[in-house]
């Protein structure tokens, strides 16, 4: 492997650093966004049981709503409409207060991923330039320049820069791009879950404005 970057040239380096950041990027995002760590086992439970608690005009402390925005990256949000029952705000102000927590969830589920959609699109742009350098390397040696045949060795040096970069640049791409895709899907769905438990919370805070409810 090793040689084959010496084979590839300076312009390698760029694409190898932009790899193993996209890399890390799809870990991080693949693990933060498993269900289980957006919505952990009886946290559900947790906040329904506090809404049954609130709805029947029961003591709850704010250390209890504290709890359940630090339960899940999503909790915040959970936490803003069991508080907002709690000091006796209106449906329409409660609405517009999880609106803005919403926006606030859903950038923490999207995080990094237009930094991996990014990669997608420069990896075979970084690609390209490399092929560039190479065919430079190629028309560029004093061979060349003086109309002679060149040397052999620069020749072939210039074709591997060529060829082993755009290689490269598509061998991060395609991976960047599908990875991107998958991602999104998921955010998608942890979205899409997570609106649909909070307008079932609403419902049971403010039955008779529950129609309205919606986060996005």
């Amino acid at each position: 492997m090793y040689s084959i970057l010496l084979s590839a040239g300076w312009p390698i380096w760029p694409l190898l650093i932009i790899s193993i950041i996209g890399l890390a990027i799809v870990i991080e995002r693949a693990w933060y966004l498993r269900q289980i760590h957006i919505f952990p086992k009886d946290s559900l439970e947790s906040v329904f049981g506090l809404a049954n608690t609130i709805s029947l005009h029961k003591t709850v402390s704010e250390a209890e709503i504290s709890s359940i925005s630090q339960i899940s990256p999503v909790g915040p949000l959970f936490a803003c409409a069991l508080r907002e029952k709690l000091t006796g705000s209106s449906a329409d102000s409660a609405l517009e207060e999880l609106q803005a927590s919403a926006q606030t969830s859903w950038l923490k589920l999207e995080r990094y991923l237009g930094a991996l959609a990014t990669i997608a699109t420069v990896a075979p742009l970084l690609g390209l330039f490399g092929t560039v350098v190479g065919m430079i390397e190629i028309f560029g040696s004093q061979g060349a320049i003086n109309g002679g045949a060149g040397s052999p060795q620069q020749l072939a040096h210039g074709i591997s820069v060529a060829l082993y970069n755009t290689a490269f640049g598509l061998l991060i791409a395609i991976p960047a791009l599908a990875a991107w895709r998958g991602l999104r899907a998921m955010a998608n769905q942890r979205q899409h879950e997570c609106e649909e438990f909070t307008r079932q919370l609403f419902k049971k805070l403010y039955s008779q404005h529950a129609d309205t409810a919606d986060t996005k």
